[in-house]
């Protein structure tokens, strides 16, 4: 089992960015693939990006491809979003999210395919 959570969020202002953590508390998070996803108020979650067990795939959704990237380092049990160019659009509660086994295609877009959540943290980007 994992317990997820999320930091690295802030205020910012537009072009601005940051990079949020996601560690875990139980098993080792090298065992298992990583989601990252977003709410707005009044917006439904979305898909932000998603990294393999070795970070050897990854995915971005079309709004943060060139901006956002996901990383992660295995020594240290953590992996990473490095946010470039934030835009006041991307603010939002994100979340990181774990799957242990593989997936089909496309499914890491997929909220319901992780198994587990962390805790979300705020990034608000003023314009």
């Amino acid at each position: 089992q994992v317990q997820l959570v999320a930091t690295g969020g802030g205020l910012v202002q537009a072009g601005d960015s940051l990079r949020l953590s996601c560690g875990s508390a139980g098993d080792t998070l090298s065992a298992y693939w990583v989601g990252w996803f977003r709410q707005a108020p009044g917006k439904e979650r979305e898909f932000v990006a998603s990294i393999s067990w070795a970070g050897d795939m990854i995915y971005y959704a079309d709004s943060v491809k060139g901006r956002f990237t996901a990383s992660r380092d295995n020594e240290e049990d953590a992996a990473y979003l490095r946010m470039n160019n934030l835009k006041p659009d991307d603010t939002a509660v994100y979340s990181c999210a774990a799957r242990r086994n593989s997936m089909f295609a496309d499914e890491f877009k997929v909220a319901a395919v992780y198994d587990y959540w962390g805790q979300g943290t705020q990034v608000t980007v003023s314009s």
